[in-house]
């Protein structure tokens, strides 16, 4: 099977899967507050449940780099593998907590084991779609976080079913069972094989564990591209965090029903996005190598004038139509985040630059969702939503004009 054409998009969906749990079993919590706090009093406390919270957040974006690193020394098969199993069985271990502080250190080592998956899975496929098919490949990979998000937000229509106990444990065990379908059908691409054994030939080629993140550091490419990915990431999480709270605000309903509008505008949006950047992009890039870069570019502008609308419109259509633009634009950008990153880091380092990365994104939004939540006591929500459209045209300029691909697969 591994040398047949359909292989490599057997990889995307198995890890689309993947994709659908790293993010369902993080975001079913934020739900299930209701439901646990009954059992667990601690969590009666707002500000209790946002320390639960917060924890996954800071250890995920901390542990990013690390991720990447560890992604390109080791075989990220077993590295996806053991992550899903790690974060799946804490998932299934939830169930059985009693009090705050077990809940604390389980979510705290799930932020460690759901770090390890993202760099791996990204640097796994692009290793496995180059040319005409590596955004789209990308994009629908993302497609399963969308999904698992969704999906995680009926944890608590799961736990009033059932309860909040059985509720973790069969999301845990769907994990931990999947987990073992990836250890049969999961493969590693033998050219990437090929690499990692002549560097065990040679072994004062590879260099110190960290020597990977000094070469990545040292690329100008690299910083041009990490400004353009945590730019965008600002508005990205503003959305998640902030966006029900805009709608209600903007069109004057309750939180009830500006919630679900809010979540399937962008949920669908970016589905669309995803898919229309990545068969974009990898068609213009064999007509131009700066394709990828231009089709980025496009998904950057279309979030310009949708952050605006949001800010200061106030009619359904003019809010939700900011939506859905900001959701197609979001995810065109999505879609070539790691295709552009092939283009200038080699195929020996992606993990670790899409590691720092993710810390970057990461705390970016931990730092807009505290910002916003001070304008929104101000009642400067929507101005705040307008002026982060302002970084993103920065972001959009530096593209432009620095980042000129030579190749689209830099190897060394």
């Amino acid at each position: 099977m591994k040398n047949k054409k359909i292989y490599p998009w057997v990889v995307v969906g198995l890890l689309w899967v993947v994709a659908l749990l790293n993010y369902m079993d993080r975001q079913m919590l934020s739900t299930m507050q209701e439901a646990m706090k009954v059992d667990i009093v601690e969590l009666n406390k707002a500000e209790a449940f946002g320390a639960l919270m917060a924890v996954f957040l800071w250890i995920y974006g901390f542990m990013s780099p690390v991720a990447g690193v560890i992604a390109d020394r080791v075989s990220r098969k077993w590295l996806i593998v053991g992550s899903l199993f790690v974060w799946s069985a804490v998932t299934y271990l939830m169930g059985y907590a009693t009090d705050f502080h077990e809940l604390y250190w389980l979510r705290a080592t799930m932020g460690v084991s759901e770090a390890l998956y993202i760099p791996s899975a990204l640097s796994l496929i692009a290793d496995w779609h180059q040319d005409k098919s590596r955004s789209l490949a990308i994009g629908i990979h993302m497609t399963g976080l969308y999904t698992g998000q969704a999906i995680g937000g009926f944890g608590a229509t799961v736990a009033a079913a059932f309860s909040w106990q059985l509720t973790f444990h069969w999301f845990g065990i769907v994990g931990i069972v999947y987990a073992l379908v990836l250890v049969l059908f999961l493969h590693e691409n033998p050219t990437h094989i090929k690499i990692e054994k002549l560097a065990k030939e040679t072994p004062r080629k590879k260099g110190s564990v960290f020597s990977g993140l000094a070469i990545v550091l040292s690329n100008w490419a690299f910083w041009i591209i990490l400004f353009y990915f945590a730019a965008p990431s600002l508005p990205g999480w503003a959305t998640k965090n902030w966006l029900p709270t805009l709608f209600s605000e903007s069109l004057n309903i309750p939180m009830a029903e500006a919630g679900p509008i809010s979540t399937i505008t962008i949920a669908l949006s970016s589905f669309i996005g995803v898919i229309v950047g990545g068969v974009l992009s990898d068609k213009w890039v064999q007509k131009n190598i700066r394709g990828r870069v231009y089709t980025g570019a496009i998904g950057l502008g279309l979030t310009v004038p949708s952050l605006l609308l949001l800010g200061f419109g106030h009619s359904f259509v003019s809010v939700v139509g900011a939506g859905l633009l900001f959701g197609v634009g979001y995810g065109i950008f999505d879609a070539n985040n790691m295709p552009i990153l092939c283009q200038f880091v080699s195929d020996k380092h992606r993990g670790t630059a899409y590691g720092i990365m993710n810390m970057t994104g990461v705390f970016a939004g931990a730092a807009v969702t505290e910002l916003l939540g001070k304008w929104t006591d101000g009642g400067g929500l929507g101005q705040g939503f307008a002026m982060l459209s302002v970084i993103v045209l920065v972001a959009l300029a530096l593209q432009l004009f620095f980042l000129r691909p030579k190749t689209d697969n830099m190897v060394d």
